[in-house]
């Protein structure tokens, strides 16, 4: 083993929690996905599901998140999120070791930080932040410039305002031609998911409705899934 890749074994992040289970969300919904969940987030999103993931958190060293994730069996897929995973440097070289590894790597991230660094084997789901978050204005439009064919972007929506924000800015910039996929996603128990259809349907969008998958599965505050 080399030092530089023993370097990057030892570098630590923090972690909230790391756990095996069905993909709730994206294109990729249904699939078994093991999530990476990392500590701190810059955003306070009004309706805001994992803000346990705030402050607290284990700090592990990369390595010891692979072998963490090891124990769970064989996994093809994973998912780091957050909080905002970026907010940690070194969460590079943890997507780096597992792109290396072979494993298709999902990033979610809120679009407020710069994702030039990320590894462009990587397919990043920008959450990009609508009026009805409270945190709009946070939202880096440098971030499209970074947008590779196999990303998807994602709005949550909570209310008729938020979709014409979404639809405008979709349309103004062409969303549909540049990634795999734009998703629009009502806020839980907030949007009733018939009138975002409704929307959707009136406007002929080029996007694609989801639900949290895994709040219908489990219970809705259910952490670990």
């Amino acid at each position: 083993m080399t030092a530089s890749r023993q370097e990057l074994l030892d570098r630590r992040l923090r972690i909230t929690e790391i756990f095996y289970s069905i993909q709730g969300e994206s294109t990729w919904m249904g699939l078994p996905c093991l999530f990476i969940r990392l500590t701190g987030c810059n955003l306070r999103c009004v309706w805001c599901d994992s803000a346990y993931t705030f402050a607290g958190g284990e700090w592990m060293t990369i390595g010891e998140i692979l072998e963490r994730g090891a124990s769970f069996g064989a996994w093809d897929l994973v998912e780091i999120t957050g909080g905002e995973p970026l907010l940690q440097p070194d969460v590079h070289g943890l997507m780096t070791a597992l792109c290396d590894a072979g494993k298709t790597v999902l990033l979610e991230t809120s679009g407020s930080l710069d994702v030039a660094a990320v590894d462009p084997r990587v397919v990043k789901i920008i959450d990009l932040k609508a009026p009805g978050s409270g945190e709009v204005g946070r939202n880096r439009w440098d971030v499209l410039e970074h947008l590779q064919a196999h990303d998807e972007i994602k709005i949550v929506i909570r209310d008729r305002e938020d979709y014409v924000w979404a639809r405008d800015v979709i349309l103004n910039h062409g969303l549909a031609g540049r990634v795999r996929q734009v998703l629009l996603s009502p806020v839980f128990a907030d949007c009733h998911p018939r009138a975002l259809a409704e929307w959707i349907l009136a406007d002929h969008l080029p996007v694609r409705m989801q639900l949290q998958l895994h709040k219908f599965i489990w219970d809705p505050d259910t952490k670990g899934v």
